[in-house]
């Protein structure tokens, strides 16, 4: 077995560190304030929080909705970064591992960018070197001309054969879905890998994976059912935790949404997941299910943080809410620059 170099104090320490940087993330009623402000308030009350750095540093050179997606985009990845440097022994490993996901999503950002036509600047507005990925190589990648090009640059890239493999069935279709799914799916089964290679704490990183892997399918499934979806939908479904594909294919040909929740009910362990499904009896739209469910893996990862202190949860929860709190604050900005209602906006939060 692999152990640990990380002892008991990095750990106490870290595990402080986040409570701190925590306690610093918009409380719900900020969020509500913002509602009922126009979007040059945001901006300047976005400037006044822990996004003031970047806010000022931006200012000179962009401004409105863009200064708010670039100055977003910065403090995310530099926050993540500094967690990498806080994180020892083994959850550096683990908060590495996780944080690759935004290399899928800077990638399909570029592409999706490169087929729309948009200029590589508004592409490198919304990007977050978060991952393995860093700027420098961002950058390169987005001056290629062309989505195979992009793909060809990133011949060094850890999930390059995936890559690979489907970008030229996407750049014909126009479409990165299926590469999309595929990336994921490659992704996680990386995840469950590291999870369980024998390192220390180890277990409490494939519970979240897992956790997250349940949430991600029945998301899924939910959507599905929600669009009418009736073909084999095995190839959409994560492997590796509670359902096979094949078992959540045949509950997307179930009749009704209780008989779907019955068969899912019968077999997850989480108390706060369970809670939640028995509240989507009641005919909630697709959006509403899709908030729903977020919000209970977020406190079941809360929970998990409370009972494992000096684990990769709480690293894990810190991220998450703070990737949150960056979406829910793009998604206000965005509602108030397409004028839409407080009330709609409010939809689309995660709180």
């Amino acid at each position: 077995m692999v152990q640990n170099t990380g002892g008991p104090a990095p750990y106490i320490y870290v595990s402080t560190r986040l409570r701190v940087r925590k306690a610093k993330l918009l409380a719900p009623e900020e969020y509500q304030r913002m509602l009922n402000m126009s979007l040059p308030e945001i901006i300047r009350l976005i400037g006044e929080t822990e996004y003031q750095k970047e806010v000022d540093e931006l200012g000179t050179s962009f401004e409105g909705i863009d200064l708010i997606e670039v100055a977003l985009s910065w403090n995310l990845a530099k926050e993540y970064q500094r967690v990498i440097d806080l994180a020892p022994g083994a959850l550096k490993e683990f908060t590495m591992a996780y944080l690759r996901r935004w290399d899928i999503y800077n990638v399909l950002t570029i592409l999706r960018g490169k087929m729309q036509g948009m200029k590589e600047g508004k592409i490198k507005e919304v990007l977050i070197p978060a991952g393995s990925l860093d700027k420098v190589i961002l950058d390169r990648v987005l001056g290629e001309e062309s989505c195979e090009r992009v793909a060809d640059a990133l011949k060094g890239w850890k999930m390059y054969p995936t890559l690979a493999a489907g970008i030229q069935e996407g750049c014909a279709a126009g479409s990165f879905a299926k590469l999309e799914n595929d990336l994921y799916k490659q992704l996680y089964a990386d995840l469950l890998t590291i999870a369980r290679r024998g390192v220390k704490g180890g277990s409490q990183f494939l519970k979240f994976v897992q956790l997250e892997i349940d949430v991600k399918n029945i998301k899924t499934l939910f959507r599905m059912r929600g669009d009418g979806y009736e073909e084999d939908a095995r190839e959409f479904f994560i492997p590796g935790s509670t359902f096979t594909p094949e078992e959540l294919q045949q509950m997307n040909q179930m009749g009704s949404r209780n008989e779907v929740i019955d068969a899912i009910v019968g077999r997850i362990k989480s108390v706060s997941l369970l809670a939640a499904l028995e509240e989507l009896r009641s005919e909630k739209s697709e959006q509403e299910v899709d908030a729903e469910l977020t919000k209970t893996q977020l406190d079941h990862m809360e929970q998990l943080s409370k009972i494992n202190p000096f684990s990769i949860h709480p690293i894990l929860v810190y991220l998450e809410k703070k990737k949150y709190e960056v979406f829910n604050l793009r998604a206000i900005a965005r509602g108030k620059e397409s004028r839409l209602a407080g009330d709609t906006i409010a939809k689309y939060l995660v709180i």
